[in-house]
C-alpha cells in the first residue's frame, strides 16, 4: 500500500513554539533517570519515557542530545551503559523540579535530604517514595532530531509501591489527579 495524504482541514505547520504548545496539551507521567557516572552521580527528570515490550522487558526515555545524561548514556562501554528510571509520585514534585533545573549539581546533591538507595544492578541512586523504579541497561540508542531516544532493557524492578499518585506534567505544570 502506498502512502496516502488525506486532506482533513486546514494544515497547522509545526514549527517552534506553536508545536511545543501543542505537545504541552499531552498529560505525561515525570521519571527521575539517575546514572552512576565514573566521575559523579548524574541525573534528569524525563516526561518523554514509555515501555517498549514485556518480553524483552524494554523500555525508552527521550532527552535532549546535547544534555550531559545523554552524553553519559551514549558512551560505549562494556558492559552497556547502566541506569535507574524512578516513576516519580505526586508527592515528589520539588524533586523533579530540582532534576530539571539549568546547571543543577549532582545527583548525589541533589538527593541529600531524600532517602534514597544504590540500585543493586545498576549502581544508580534511586529515591524511594516513588511508584516504582526500573534499573535498566543500554540496548540501543538512536538519534532523533535533537533529542536522543535510549531503548533500555530492564535488568531488575527496585521497587513497586502498593499505591500512590502519579506525577503528571501538564502544561507546564502538574496538576493534581
Amino acid at each position: 500500500m502506498e502512502d496516502q495524504l488525506i486532506p482533513n482541514g486546514r494544515v497547522v505547520p509545526a514549527a517552534g513554539s506553536q508545536f511545543r504548545d501543542a505537545l504541552s496539551a499531552w498529560a505525561a507521567g515525570v521519571t527521575l533517570v539517575t546514572i552512576a557516572d565514573d566521575r559523579d552521580d548524574v541525573g534528569t527528570t524525563v516526561s518523554a519515557f514509555c515501555p517498549v515490550s514485556f518480553d524483552p522487558p524494554l523500555v525508552l526515555v527521550s532527552m535532549m542530545t546535547d544534555s550531559y545524561p545523554a552524553e553519559v548514556l551514549s558512551r560505549p562501554s562494556l558492559p552497556a551503559v547502566r541506569f535507574a528510571v524512578t516513576l516519580l509520585s505526586a508527592s515528589q514534585k520539588v524533586l523533579a523540579g530540582r532534576f530539571a533545573a539549568a546547571g543543577r549539581p549532582s545527583a548525589r546533591l541533589l538527593l541529600d535530604d531524600v532517602p534514597h538507595r544504590r540500585g543493586d544492578s545498576s549502581g544508580a541512586l534511586i529515591p524511594t517514595g516513588g511508584l516504582a523504579a526500573l534499573e535498566c541497561s543500554v540496548a540501543r540508542r538512536v538519534p532523533a532530531g535533537d533529542h536522543l531516544l535510549v531503548i533500555s532493557e530492564v535488568a531488575a524492578v527496585a521497587y513497586v509501591a502498593e499505591d500512590g499518585a502519579p506525577l503528571i506534567r501538564f502544561r507546564g505544570s502538574y496538576p493534581v489527579l
